[in-house]
């Protein structure tokens, strides 16, 4: 993606299901779960570079054993600083007593965070400041354990407003208005009220406040929790978390929105947001590996007994088509055949924007993450010259020269672009800091034949536009080509994102100022005003969730034309060559990824209320002038 979107976050869940001893004896360390989860983080570190943070539980830990740890960081590599202290811990721990060294048990119970239950979170920070005290996972502590609660996921809440007035409502003063302290406030209202509920039911009996402790951990009737807290989120989410008891659950919207994945044998349970991490950490076989269904929990509860139950009722599954455009790594079979689809799809457009001179022709990409799309475009380009070789040689008579040349015609594949992953834009004054941002791509001189060659570049996506405006075709032009066609294996990106990428402002999508400029020179301006109108008439009533005001201004305009109008923003004065930009139609990008088709940034069409909501306000945002976010 050559417009920088920062990644979703990412979770990773490790129950291990036997005790320490079990895995000392197999693998020969006390660590093992420990190690496990470093890879599940590590192998999903594309998911967010903010920060990252671990929490564990001991399970049945005797009073005066801290029983829940949590290391956070904000470094720069924050999963290698976590990992690095906790080993020094370990290393410690045995240089400091070698006579105990061997003594599993012992180990357990004085190191920190060595344990039965792991949960690790890497964050991209979608609001607030990037700081050690927003990274998750979030930690609700009590000295009654089966009272304590972690929690880390990947979600953005579209009426965090109304959440907070509910906790006020339930005599809650919270200490910050945030979706996710309110989400960790939620789940721990409702935990409570669980504890109270089996307190006051079994101190009917002949029991004494330690037994009953112990009936409350056996008993605990976590989807009961899960139910009550999550009944009126509205948004994405995959979000994880462990009570201080022991049981732990990853619990999915009713859209399947936000992913989460997982696998479970005698030894382990795991969940986590991508399966090749999984997949790669405990070598198994991706059949192995199972979706968290929507609107379901993964519950294991204090004995390590896993149970998918439902939370929320299901509702159309809308999986986020971002995950398999961008954000996923594609080392994921399904994810990587998706993109090779999409590259393939985008042909017949490109074909006929090239006029059909495949002689002429230079197809490319940008580093690195379209290469695997590139390759299926690559794959429809010769399926159409296979076709064409077939029908030349059936239908017409060809000399020996003639057919030679048709029989090893290969299209022109090149590496032109390439980024300068150490140039840094650091420099704050616009003049200097736009001539540096020119010169962090570079290129392949001397493939192109200068006025004759038109350049075929494919990129994951469009969002902002800035760094093909300031950058990349500007870079391109210099080869000379006679046109330059960026094409975007994303559909137009139109509308916010709010239910895990932070895109919420209208006016940094080109899409959005290609329909601001189509406005203006078909002379429709005042529609601007008319759909403000609409959404200020509808504020503050039903209608501003359940109608997308924003979607009737993109009705007056084609695909096409909007395409057109996004190349003559992106293409600076001084490029002499023409540019086109295709985009990939909706239509494609469904056949590419049937079981994900959660569009609504492209169509307008919110999976929840909350999310329609956004878009209106964000729209008004614009009208306004305001440039806070809009959830």
């Amino acid at each position: 993606m050559s417009d920088a979107i920062k990644h979703e976050c990412g979770i990773a869940l490790i129950r291990l299901r036997k005790p320490i001893s079990y895995y000392a004896e197999k693998y020969g360390t006390p660590m093992y779960g420990i190690n496990k989860l470093y890879l599940l983080m590590q192998k999903q570190h594309n998911r967010g570079q903010d920060g990252a943070g671990v929490a564990s539980i001991k399970i049945n830990a005797l009073p005066g054993i801290d029983y829940i740890s949590r290391f956070r960081s904000v470094k720069t590599r924050a999963i290698d600083s976590i990992f690095g202290k906790i080993g020094k811990e370990y290393k410690g721990l045995q240089e400091a007593y070698p006579e105990r060294a061997e003594d599993v048990e012992w180990v357990w119970e004085n190191m920190p965070f060595l344990g039965d239950v792991y949960l690790g979170h890497l964050r991209y920070g979608t609001h607030g400041l990037n700081s050690v005290d927003n990274c998750h996972p979030m930690v609700r502590e009590n000295n009654w354990r089966s009272r304590s609660l972690a929690v880390a996921g990947n979600f953005n809440m579209t009426n965090v407003d109304e959440q907070f007035n509910k906790l006020l409502d339930l005599g809650q003063h919270p200490k910050h208005k945030s979706d996710t302290i309110t989400v960790l406030e939620k789940i721990g209202h409702f935990l409570d009220e669980e504890n109270q509920r089996l307190f006051d039911y079994y101190k009917k009996g002949d029991y004494t406040n330690k037994e009953i402790t112990q009936l409350i951990e056996q008993n605990l009737d976590m989807q009961r929790v899960l139910k009550r807290a999550g009944k009126d989120f509205d948004g994405g989410y995959a979000m994880a978390g462990l009570t201080g008891f022991g049981a732990s659950f990853v619990m999915r919207d009713p859209n399947g929105i936000r992913p989460a994945y997982y696998y479970m044998d005698e030894e382990v349970v795991v969940v986590a947001s991508e399966k090749p991490a999984i997949k790669t950490a405990f070598g198994i076989d991706y059949s192995e590996i199972k979706e968290i269904s929507p609107g379901h929990a993964l519950i294991i509860d204090k004995a390590g007994n896993p149970e998918l139950k439902e939370v929320v009722e299901p509702r159309e599954k809308l999986s986020c088509s971002f995950e398999r455009i961008y954000f996923s790594r594609g080392n994921d079979p399904e994810i990587y055949t998706e993109r090779k689809n999409m590259g393939r799809r985008l042909c017949p457009q490109i074909l006929e924007a090239v006029n059909y001179d495949l002689k002429n022709t230079v197809f490319s990409y940008i580093p690195n993450t379209a290469e695997t799309s590139w390759l299926g475009m690559m794959k429809g380009i010769e399926n159409y010259l296979r076709d064409y070789r077939k029908k030349a040689i059936l239908n017409q008579s060809l000399s020996e020269e003639q057919l030679d040349e048709i029989l090893q015609f290969k299209p022109r594949a090149e590496k032109l672009v390439i980024k300068d992953a150490k140039l840094r834009t650091f420099i704050t004054d616009n003049d200097s800091r736009d001539d540096l941002v020119t010169h962090v791509y570079d290129t392949t001189y001397e493939v192109v034949k200068k006025g004759v060659d038109t350049l075929v570049v494919l990129d994951d996506s469009i969002v902002r536009g800035t760094t093909l405006e300031k950058s990349i075709i500007k870079m391109l032009d210099k080869l000379e080509p006679k046109k330059i066609i960026i094409v975007s294996c994303a559909p137009q990106i139109r509308y916010p994102d709010c239910y895990g990428i932070d895109m919420s402002r209208m006016k940094e999508f080109v899409a959005f100022r290609a329909l601001l400029g189509l406005l203006k020179d078909t002379g429709q301006w005042d529609k601007l005003q008319e759909t403000y109108n609409k959404c200020l008439a509808a504020a503050g009533t039903p209608a501003f969730k359940q109608t997308n005001y924003v979607q009737e201004l993109y009705d007056l305009f084609t695909h096409y034309e909007l395409a057109d109008k996004v190349a003559e923003i992106v293409k600076a004065p001084e490029v002499k060559a023409e540019v086109q930009v295709i985009y990939q139609t909706i239509e494609d990008l469904h056949e590419a990824c049937p079981s994900h088709k959660g569009d609504w940034y492209f169509t307008g069409n919110y999976p929840t209320p909350g999310g329609t909501g956004v878009v209106n306000r964000a729209f008004m945002n614009f009208v306004e002038n305001k440039s806070g976010r809009a959830y």
